[in-house]
């Protein structure tokens, strides 16, 4: 199991369209992939849950991901929270 803090750096926060395309990215993996802010924990492969954390540029997740690509899954999240839209 891997847990990484990641700030997100996208425009728009977690809007419908940034939603969508972080969920393509997490669904991408086997490994289970869970989003934690405050104190909620939501599958990273659920639309719904991801928008219902309302999170916003500048602030900080951390994301969950236990599995056989495991590794490879924080790296592309990572790489995907990281970009300016």
């Amino acid at each position: 199991m891997i847990k990484k803090s990641i700030k997100v750096k996208l425009a728009s926060g977690f809007e419908a369209r940034p939603v969508a395309l972080f969920v393509q990215v997490a669904s991408k993996f086997e490994s289970s992939i869970y989003v934690e802010m405050e104190e909620k924990k939501v599958n990273a492969k659920s639309i719904m849950g991801m928008m219902s954390l309302g999170v916003l540029e500048g602030e900080e997740i951390t994301v969950v991901a236990e599995g056989t690509d495991e590794e490879e899954a924080i790296k592309e999240i990572e790489e995907y929270l990281s970009e300016s839209e």
